[in-house]
Order: C-alpha cells, then structure tokens, then sequence
C-alpha cells in the first residue's frame, strides 16, 4: 500500500507470549518423548506453560486492541465472509477469522492439556502435581487424554499453524511472522493501534507475576 504507514498490531506482551509458549511447549513435547530424568523438566515446561496460560487469558481482556479476545471472535459470519474472501479490511489487520478459530484452539486445548497434565500418572514414575487430590477414574480419563488424544491434537495444531504461515507468506506475500516479530504492520494510517506504552507493558508485567504467584501457589499448597 503506498499511503500505508507502521502500525503497532502487536503489543510487546503479546509477541513475548508467543516466543515463551513455542519454546515452552517445544521443550515439553520434546522431554515427553525423551522421558526418563527429562520427565521431571516435562513438569516444569507444563507449570511454566500454565502460567503463560493464566496470564493470556487475563492479557486477552486487558491487553492491546488487537490482543483482545472481542476483536477475534471467530464468530459464523465472520468464517463465512473469510472463506468467501470477502473480509472486511477490520477483520484482517489482527487475526483474520480462520487465524483466530486457531488461536482459540491453542488456548483451550493447550488449557486442558496442562490441566490433564496435573493430575495424569504415566504408570512409570511420573505423577501430575496435583495426581493425589482427584479420583482413580479421573486420573485415568486425564492420563488417557494427556498422553493420547491431547498430545496429538496440539501436534496437528502446530502442523497446520506452520503450513498456514508458510502458505500465507506464499502465495499472499503477507510476513506474519515478521509482523509477529516487530509487532507493526503497513496499515492505512487511521487505522487504530494497539496500546503498547510504558503502563500496559507494566500492567502486563504485573499479570505475569501474578500468574506465576497463583500457579506457584497453588502447587505449592495444593499439591
């Protein structure tokens, strides 16, 4: 676009969640297949992840315009304008409609995973944190998801997550991982930003702490 200026899609909060996590949930999908000593970092990575978790969810109602879960509802008219390629400009400066169906199945899915992950037993030498404080039967359930159906799930995620970048920087030459990177996209210059001052990353900070705090907690006195 000539008359396009840089503007900030992507708060720094934002950007610094989707590093941790891809490098969280690499490093717990890779010490599950190791196993052995490198299950007790597995545990680890998950209550790490936990509390990236805890904090997105807080981030997705008081974060940058573009980070909040009210601009990405994946609601059905908007699915059906994006597989008509007829999108409004609005929907495709942050997540376009199929971009947001799939951070939504991130976010829930990766939530039960870890929340599966809390209580699973491997019927080795590995218990979930929180294993003694629930049922035999749901410990079975949430093994049984954990190790199975919830592994594989996110493993396709990941798969179409990366082919559908792949696929964008393409044939649509649009950067995402660029944008992701900067946090800037060439948008018309009325185009609205998202607040990323010196307060909200300091607001985002505090969420994190607190996130961490409660998880922390939590193992801690629960588990």
């Amino acid at each position: 676009m000539n008359d396009s200026v840089a503007v900030r899609v992507w708060d720094l909060p934002t950007r610094v969640f989707h590093v941790l996590l891809a490098v969280l949930v690499t490093a717990a999908i890779v010490t599950a297949e190791v196993g052995g000593d490198w299950m007790a970092w597995h545990l680890r990575c998950g209550e790490a992840v936990l509390s990236l978790l805890a904090f997105r969810w807080a981030w997705g109602l008081a974060g940058g315009r573009w980070s909040r879960f009210t601009n990405f509802l994946p609601t059905p008219s908007r699915l059906a304008r994006a597989l008509r390629g007829r999108a409004s400009a609005d929907e495709r400066i942050g997540h376009n409609a199929l971009g947001a169906l799939s951070v939504w199945a991130f976010l829930l899915l990766l939530t039960l995973q870890v929340a599966t992950g809390l209580v699973a037993d491997d019927d080795v030498d590995t218990t979930g944190p929180l294993n003694a404080h629930v049922g035999a039967r749901l410990v079975k359930r949430a093994s049984h998801w954990h190790a199975g159906w919830g592994a594989d799930l996110i493993l396709a995620l990941i798969a179409l997550h990366v082919l559908a970048i792949a696929w964008y920087a393409w044939r649509k030459r649009e950067p995402l991982l660029r944008a992701m990177w900067s946090g800037d996209k060439p948008l018309p210059p009325a185009t609205p930003a998202s607040r990323d001052d010196a307060a909200s990353r300091g607001l985002a900070l505090a969420l994190w702490l607190a996130a961490v705090a409660g998880v922390w907690a939590m193992l801690r006195w629960v588990g």
